[in-house]
């Protein structure tokens, strides 16, 4: 299958890119710059120049391939409305290149959002209102071209996706801890954040290509909720820093713009998702893969 691929250069896609590849299909990556260019080509795989914004590209690029994968986010928080926008106008327009050929569209979506405080299951639709649902208008742009002979699919990252590379949540807890002197949980720290590896997360896109059925949410979850005190504590023993709780009312002066998410009670189930499609995750889960200690010295 030729695949077409955005966001290949990035942490998920780049993992995306050599799994599609290990497993027969040919790849075509969106690359923006000379430099993502230059990486699609080292990792195998073919540049097509062209950005988020580019909806006429998106559609050439989307027309001429087998199936399409999109990974890729604008994550400037500055201009978040915008990010946003983009990335559900390149959403449709990459689904109005495979409407009607019943061609695999896979986009990234997020596990954070539908409810608090209980497992979200793949049954819990999108709330675009919700804490930390960035994704959340291009999953629901996604399933809508379920109905328009797109095999349209959502795969659900949670708030951790981890690994060697990760720049994203785990590594600003990191950097945070480092700055306060002492690493931080909010309350009793009961609260909890699911997580995968992102390798394992790779090969669920994969099976989504190839397998989902027009319409399926998917959760790439291993770890179902990691409470935010173990993970504090984590990050204390590989730094050797003290653990300490937070008050609620300190979490902005402590985490910064982290303080809004620390507090989140996310657990996510991967169970609908494991039977759907065979997807069984191997890799470390969070607190394995902290203690392994590359988190702390890359």
């Amino acid at each position: 299958m030729r695949v077409f691929v955005t966001g290949a250069t990035g942490f998920i896609g780049s993992a995306v890119v050599p799994e599609l590849l290990a497993a027969g299909h040919t790849v075509v990556g969106l690359a923006r710059s000379d430099r993502a260019a230059a990486a699609v080509t080292a990792a195998g795989a073919r540049p097509f120049p062209g950005a988020l914004d580019d909806l006429d590209g998106l559609r050439r690029a989307a027309d001429a391939a087998d199936g399409v994968i999109h990974t890729a986010f604008i994550h400037d928080f500055a201009t978040y409305t915008d990010s946003v926008r983009i990335d559900a106008r390149a959403v449709t327009a990459m689904g109005e290149a495979l409407a009607g050929s019943d061609r695999p569209l896979v986009v990234a979506s997020g596990t954070a959002g539908p409810v608090q405080g209980r497992v979200v299951t793949e049954e819990d639709a999108a709330d675009p209102a919700a804490p930390g649902a960035l994704r959340a208008p291009s999953e629901q742009a996604t399933l809508a071209l379920a109905g328009r002979g797109v095999r349209a699919s959502v795969v659900r990252l949670p708030p951790s996706v981890h690994g060697r590379g990760d720049h994203a949540l785990v590594p600003v807890l990191i950097s945070i801890a480092r700055e306060q002197g002492v690493s931080g949980y909010l309350g009793d720290g009961a609260n909890r954040w699911p997580a995968v590896h992102r390798l394992d997360a790779a090969r669920l896109f994969r099976l989504a290509l190839e397998q989902a059925p027009a319409g399926a949410r998917l959760h790439a979850v291993d770890d179902e909720g990691v409470p935010f005190r173990e993970l504090a504590e984590a990050v204390g023993k590989g730094l050797g820093l003290a653990v300490a709780s937070v008050p609620p009312e300190d979490a902005h002066a402590h985490f910064g713009w982290l303080g809004a998410l620390a507090g989140m009670d996310v657990p996510a189930s991967s169970a609908r998702t494991r039977g759907l499609v065979g997807w069984r995750p191997e890799r470390p889960g969070l607190l394995a893969d902290l203690a392994e200690g590359h988190y702390f010295t890359e």
